[in-house]
């Protein structure tokens, strides 16, 4: 099982990016099903992450980052580099998809995909906005484009 999820903020401009490819990939599925590979938004709910990859074999991860770099630049980096414990808090909303890649892989144990790949889109504009950048329209179809052949190649 094929298990990939969209990150983000549509109200943010570019960091709703990993959502828009995550909407993208379902539209695809629809018209291209594929039983082994599920496509979820999760937006900015790193606890449904946790959950929703439990019992794959295979997760990826699409969301936007703020590093500096070139906007529009693709990172494609191993999950386990990005995995971090949370720190003790009493808000769910501070738990984030890294949280959830390490606390997933410490509750469900072998029930929790041993390959993680996460897409990171460098965002231009994070400002309130629905709108997707030029640069970080063509990364998203850069990046859907590569994810639909992982799914051809899941068959």
């Amino acid at each position: 099982m094929l298990t990939i999820i969209g990150c983000g903020n549509l109200n943010r401009s570019d960091d709703g990016v990993g959502v828009i490819i995550a909407q993208h990939l379902q539209q695809y599925l629809a018209e291209n099903p594929h039983p082994e590979v599920r496509v979820y938004d999760s937006g900015t709910a790193g606890m449904e992450v946790m959950f929703q990859a439990r019992g794959s074999k295979q997760l990826i991860i699409i969301d936007a980052s703020a590093t500096g770099s070139e906007p529009g630049a693709i990172f494609k980096v191993p999950g386990e580099e990005l995995e971090a414990l949370p720190e003790p808090s009493y808000n769910l909303h501070d738990f984030r998809w890294d949280n959830a890649l390490a606390a997933g892989r410490k509750i469900f144990e072998n029930e929790f995909p041993r390959e993680v790949t996460v897409y990171l889109i460098e965002a231009a504009n994070l400002d309130l906005g629905i709108e997707l950048s030029p640069a970080i329209k063509h990364a998203a179809n850069v990046v859907f484009a590569e994810i639909t052949t992982i799914i051809q190649q899941n068959i």
